[in-house]
């Protein structure tokens, strides 16, 4: 029994997460800047969507840029059974699930040093609503956003570095930033709780993105439209190119 385990503890170098995530695609257009992912669980009803979070990941590292995940370290506000959408009695925690989406590369959000970063995404997700802020237990504009997390996103936005945003997450930058632009796509009731913070709500399409020049936040709808996978993918692409175009230039 003790030499099976070991055999499942020690990965091969093909199946061990790397340190720093790079990418070798031709060209390389941003191969030296980095980026910085923030997940929120593992799962699209308790954490982050996995299929933006991996167009995240896929899309940063087309361009050859790099990535690194961040976490908060605190527990899930529940945990969803993802086949019955039932809430179940177990305690998961946000970091610890999230890890599972960056092949365990992956440090506590308070450790996020803005200076080691050109910019920041944060994908989408009921994670983003449930763990990131207080959003899908609140109504109006009564909901607060994770002070770590707030903390790290006025960093970025102070030293103009670009914050991307999908899904449901773009509520957060319309918070922390009243008076910003963003999308959530064309659902009425989000619109509206972002308009009460005092931020406007752009309508767009999936594939689609809104660029706030003035906050250098970049925000794309992805599943809050009811689209194929594709589609998503195309949308959080663009969103993470504008970002990567949107950072602050190399000496």
């Amino acid at each position: 029994q003790k030499n099976s385990v070991s055999m499942f503890t020690r990965l091969p170098v093909c199946l061990s997460a790397p340190r720093l995530s790079r990418s070798y695609a031709a060209g390389a257009p941003h191969k030296n800047k980095k980026i910085a992912v923030v997940l929120s669980g593992s799962g699209v009803y308790d954490g982050s969507e996995l299929h933006e979070a991996v167009s995240t990941l896929v899309a940063i590292s087309q361009t050859g840029a790099s990535y690194k995940c961040f976490a908060p370290d605190v527990d899930q506000l529940h945990v969803i059974n993802h086949a019955t959408g039932e809430v179940t009695q177990e305690k998961r925690n946000v970091l610890v699930e999230s890890a599972r989406i960056s092949r365990g590369d992956i440090s506590k959000l308070q450790d996020l040093n803005q200076e080691e970063f050109d910019g920041i995404v944060v994908p989408g997700g009921f994670g983003a609503a449930k763990n990131l802020c207080d959003f899908a237990t609140t109504e109006g504009a009564n909901y607060t956003v994770l002070p770590e997390l707030e903390k790290v996103l006025k960093d970025f936005h102070t030293n103009k570095k670009p914050i991307g945003l999908c899904c449901i997450s773009p509520v957060i930058a319309a918070k922390v930033f009243p008076g910003s632009s963003v999308t959530i796509g064309s659902d009425e009731g989000t619109a509206q709780r972002i308009q009460a913070v005092g931020s406007t709500n752009v309508a767009k399409e999936v594939s689609e993105v809104q660029i706030d020049k003035e906050n250098l936040i970049v925000t794309t709808p992805a599943y809050m439209c009811d689209k194929p996978i594709h589609k998503i993918f195309e949308g959080v692409g663009k969103m993470v190119n504008n970002v990567l175009q949107l950072t602050p230039l190399k000496e």
